[in-house]
């Protein structure tokens, strides 16, 4: 797997402290950590490589490839990634607002259709960049949108089951959130790779503006026949721009679904920016993010590896964390070049 650090051992090489944890899955485990010397705080996903099968390590290598690959503003960020002899740790960019999903749960009826067209054009800007990419992230749900808050942006995360596609040629492996998959997927057909993820924006849309899923019923089986059958219901307080939109995405037959071209085009997304992300040129973390006691511990550090003694003056110590600080942004993004 080119670009991976090896041979490193312990709190991950000494280089993070993991903290709390923040999800879990099958075979990972996601931690908040902080960089030892920095105190940038990142998402670490652990995965523990001796309970990967063979497919779990092929999802594996195909989410790492293409979260290198794909560098967008409203995409969360692979720094690094760390190799054990055990453990392999993913350093990813950590949001600050939680995840969409709990965010819709907060507003029974949905989110204003302001807020959610926001949000929804910053995500249909990031799967844009993606499929011009030719990779495809074939699941897609509130979940795997994050917000950071004080960027005033969301990013996609979590692209275990994306994949690089040829335009043309269909692709068979079957995976996603049963809620959020087209049909053709949970039928085990070929299918076209960017028509599963033109359906589940759809999902998506249908959750902001109307607070539950359009495919949410008793039980599995249930809730296969109603997509299966494309039954679904948009509240009456819906506007009609929204939900022609809605209904563009959620066609049973994939060669009837909007083109992403025709989603950005659509008059129900005129007049709402999609990329508000290019107006911050400022990096990642500043001096000036830090807390007084992330400061001093900084300082400290720089004391203590004689790098700067207490009688600096404070701006030359401030300009020397700066420098510190670009440095460490500038080894993360040659980590994942």
């Amino acid at each position: 797997m080119a670009g991976i650090k090896r041979g490193y051992d312990g709190k991950i090489a000494g280089l993070y402290d993991l903290d709390k944890t923040l999800g879990r899955g099958h075979f990972a485990v996601v931690k908040l950590a902080r960089h030892v010397f920095t105190g940038e705080k990142v998402a670490v996903k652990v995965i523990d490589k001796t309970k990967l099968d063979t497919v779990a390590t092929g999802h594996l290598f195909q989410e790492v490839r293409c979260m290198k690959l794909v560098q967008h503003p409203n995409i969360v960020r692979l720094y690094e990634v760390i190799d054990t002899q055990t453990k392999l740790y993913l350093i990813l960019e950590l949001g600050d607002g939680g995840d969409m999903f709990d965010y819709i749960m907060k507003h029974e009826e949905g989110l204003s259709e302001e807020l959610a067209k926001k949000y929804f054009a910053q995500i249909v800007h990031a799967i844009s960049y993606c499929h011009r990419l030719h990779v495809v992230h074939r699941d897609l749900k509130p979940e795997n949108v994050v917000f950071f808050e004080k960027q005033g942006l969301v990013k996609l995360t979590d692209f275990g089951f994306s994949n690089k596609f040829q335009p043309g040629k269909k692709l068979t492996t079957s995976c996603g959130s049963l809620a959020y998959s087209a049909p053709e997927i949970l039928l085990g057909d070929e299918y076209d790779a960017p028509a599963v993820d033109i359906w589940s924006l759809g999902v998506i849309l249908f959750m902001l503006v109307c607070g539950q899923p359009p495919f949410q019923e008793a039980n599995d089986s249930e809730t296969l026949t109603m997509i299966m059958d494309c039954k679904y219901t948009v509240p009456a307080h819906v506007s009609n721009a929204c939900k022609d939109l809605i209904n563009r995405m959620l066609q049973r037959d994939p060669k009837r679904r909007a083109s992403l071209e025709e989603i950005e085009s659509h008059a129900w997304l005129q007049g709402v920016d999609p990329s508000p992300a290019t107006k911050y040129n400022t990096p990642l973390v500043s001096h000036k993010n830090l807390s007084e006691e992330e400061h001093n511990s900084i300082i400290q550090r720089m004391v203590l590896g004689d790098i700067a003694d207490r009688e600096l003056n404070n701006d030359i110590i401030n300009i020397i964390i700066i420098l510190l600080l670009l440095l460490s942004l500038s080894y993360q993004a040659y980590a994942v070049s």
